[in-house]
């Protein structure tokens, strides 16, 4: 399983580096989560720079692409010549963003009605790019998900894992990550935020 999450100057450490550490979690199962830039270096909204895995296109091929918040997110909606590099397909791949990166989503074309979790800050951008935002911490439609808020990539990393490995594994790799004495609180609150989306409950 390749998993591209695709990383641009100003990206969010949180939503960037929480995801890689729990999707890699399933390694030994031949996971693989990468950034994807579409440079050879990129910097985080608070300075921090990291050499890119995979160049931008490696999204294209991936089983899986996420896309987290990012602090020039309105400009990147803007540019055609980034984002033209960009052709992702639901009906192969697996897609989800946080935020702001929601915002890159409507842009390719691959909202449609679905509506979009948010924080405050970013609500008003969605709504101005025609999205309708909602107050959840992870929505999902088939393929396509969105999560709102920096912790709630999460959410969207154990849906991941949840609809290609199971809820197993997904729980596996929570706990991995949660609070020591609150593991099964922890696991217990994400997995019910998902249940609703994932395949077997017949969406």
């Amino acid at each position: 399983m390749h998993v591209a999450i695709v990383t641009f100057d100003g990206f969010s450490e949180i939503d960037t580096f929480v995801a890689l550490g729990l999707l890699n979690r399933l390694e030994d199962k031949g996971w693989r989560a990468e950034l994807a830039s579409p440079a050879a270096y990129v910097t985080s909204t608070n300075g921090v720079t990291v050499q890119a895995q995979r160049p931008l296109e490696f999204a294209n091929d991936a089983d899986v692409v996420l896309f987290g918040s990012n602090m020039y997110a309105r400009a990147l909606s803007s540019n055609s010549a980034l984002l033209d590099r960009l052709t992702l397909d639901p009906l192969r791949q697996t897609i989800g963003a946080i935020g702001s990166g929601s915002l890159l989503l409507a842009r390719l074309g691959l909202l449609g009605t679905m509506p979009a979790c948010a924080e405050p800050a970013v609500r008003p951008w969605l709504i101005e790019a025609g999205v309708r935002a909602v107050d959840e911490p992870f929505h999902a439609r088939g393929p396509i998900a969105t999560a709102g808020g920096r912790l709630a990539t999460v959410y969207l990393a154990a849906w991941v894992i949840a609809r290609s490995a199971g809820s197993d594994a997904a729980a596996s790799a929570l706990r991995y990550a949660a609070p020591v004495g609150d593991e099964d609180r922890f696991v217990a609150q994400v997995l019910d935020a998902l249940r609703p989306y994932l395949p077997d409950a017949g969406h």
